[in-house]
C-alpha cells in the first residue's frame, strides 16, 4: 500500500507548491484506513528516556504540527512520532512563501515560524486519541509576540503532560526572532531549571514527562559544551540533534534557492548534523540518550548518525523527495546490519564511531 502510495503521489505533489502539497499529505494521511501495522523485528526494539520504542525511527517535529495526524504515521512503521512545534497560542506563522524545495540538492528551506493551531487545539486532539497507545511526543515552543517566552514553556509542560510522552524544548529554530538565544548559558540554565520544575510539580497528576532538549547544529563546541553541562546539571533526559541549519554549504546546486532565508535540511544537512551528534555523545558521557536527525535519506545513512551516538533518529525531509517507504528500507537495513554482525540490538553499535568522528576534520560548508 505504501509503495502504491509513494508511486501515486510523489511525482503529483511535486506538481504543487511546497506547503500545498504539505496540506495535502496531511489531508491524505487523514483518509488512510486504520490498518494495523505490521509488528516490527524485535531486534529493532529501543529504550531510552524510560520509554520503550519499538524501532528507532520518528516522525520529526515539523510535519504534523498540530497534533493532526499521530495515529496514521504510527500505523505507517514509525516508532514514534513528534508533533508540533506548538506554542500556547494558535499562531499564522511568516507570510508565504515560507517553504522551498531544492531539488537537486534533495533539500528543503523553510522559515515558517511556528505556524501552528495553539495548544488548546493539538490538547483536544492528543486528549482524543489518549487510548490508542504510541508514543507521541510534544515539541513546544514559545509565540513571538510573547513577553514572557519562559513563561511559554513552563504554560506547555503543565498542559501537555497528561497526554505527552516526552516533550522536546525548542529553542533552535532560526525562524523566531531571538529564539536562538534561549541557547545561550544563563538564559538556557534558567529555562531548563524552570522546565524540569514545572515538570515535577504535574508528575503526580501526570505521570513521567521525559524533557529532550533540541539544540541547533550551528553552534560552536565551546557553545556545545555550556550546552550538555546545563543540560547534564539540570538532569533533561535527552537531546535532539540537531534542528534546522543556517549555513549554506558551497556544494549547494540550486545556488539561487539557497539565497531564501530560514533553515536548511535534508540531505546537505547530513555531515554537520552527525558530527554534531558525535561531538555531543562524547560530552554526554552516557548521562543520556541522543535523537539524531539531519539528512538521513537511507538506511546507510541512519546506521552512520547510529554510531555516531544516536539512539533515535528523526525523519522530516528525506521523505519528500524518497516517500513513505523509506521508513520500511531503513527497518529492513538496519535488521539485516544487526543479523549479519550477529548483535542483539542497536544498543550495541551506538556511538561506536564517535570518537573517530569526532577527529577527523570539521565537515566543510
Amino acid at each position: 500500500m505504501i509503495r502504491a502510495f509513494d508511486a501515486f503521489s510523489l511525482p503529483l505533489l511535486r506538481w504543487f507548491d511546497p506547503e500545498d502539497a504539505h496540506r495535502m499529505a496531511i489531508q491524505g494521511l487523514r483518509l488512510l484506513p486504520p490498518v494495523k501495522p505490521r509488528a516490527d523485528d524485535h531486534k529493532l526494539a529501543v529504550r531510552a528516556f524510560g520509554l520503550n520504542f519499538p524501532n528507532p525511527i520518528g516522525m520529526a517535529a515539523g510535519f504534523d504540527k498540530s497534533a493532526e495526524v499521530p495515529d496514521a504515521l504510527l500505523r505507517l512503521g514509525f516508532g514514534f512520532v513528534e508533533i508540533g512545534t506548538v506554542t500556547p497560542k494558535p499562531q499564522g506563522g511568516n507570510p508565504r512563501p515560507r517553504l522551498f524545495r531544492l531539488e537537486r540538492d534533495e533539500a528543503v528551506i523553510n522559515r515558517m515560524g511556528f505556524n501552528n493551531d495553539g495548544a488548546e487545539a493539538a490538547l483536544r486532539r492528543l486528549a482524543a486519541r489518549a487510548h490508542h497507545g504510541g508514543i507521541v511526543g510534544v515539541n513546544v515552543g514559545a509565540n513571538k509576540d510573547s513577553p514572557d517566552r519562559v513563561a511559554d514553556y513552563i504554560k506547555l509542560i503543565e498542559t501537555f503532560a497528561p497526554v505527552a510522552s516526552y516533550f522536546t524544548v525548542n529553542v533552535s529554530s532560526p525562524n523566531t526572532p531571538g529564539l536562538r538565544n534561549l541557547q545561550q548559558s544563563a538564559a538556557l540554565d534558567d529555562l531548563l531549571a524552570k522546565v524540569i520544575d514545572a515538570r515535577e510539580r504535574v508528575r503526580k497528576n501526570a505521570g513521567d514527562s521525559p524533557v529532550l532538549l533540541k539544540i541547533a547544529p550551528d553552534l560552536s563546541l565551546a557553545e556545545l559544551d555550556d550546552v550538555v553541562h546545563i543540560a547534564r546539571s539540570r538532569r533533561v533526559d535527552g537531546m535532539i540533534v540537531a534542528n534546522t541549519t543556517l549555513a549554506r554549504p558551497s556544494s549547494l546546486r540550486e545556488q539561487a534557492r539557497a539565497k531564501e532565508q530560514g533553515g536548511l535540511s535534508g540531505r546537505p544537512l547530513f555531515r554537520l548534523s552527525t558530527r554534531m551528534v558525535a561531538e555531543t555523545y562524547v560530552r554526554v558521557e552516557g548521562a543520556f540518550p541522543l535523537i539524531g536527525v539531519g539528512g538521513i535519506d537511507s538506511g546507510g545513512a541512519a546506521l552512520t548518525k547510529i554510531r555516531a551516538g544516536a539512539s533515535l533518529i528523526q525523519l522530516y525531509s528525506s521523505l519528500v523527495y524518497k516517500g513513505l517507504g523509506l521508513v520500511d528500507n531503513i527497518k529492513n537495513d538496519l535488521a539485516s546490519t544487526l543479523l549479519r554482525t550477529g548483535r542483539d540490538s542497536l544498543s550495541e553499535i551506538v556511538g561506536a564511531d564517535a570518537a573517530t568522528i569526532t577527529a577527523e576534520d570539521w565537515p566543510v560548508q
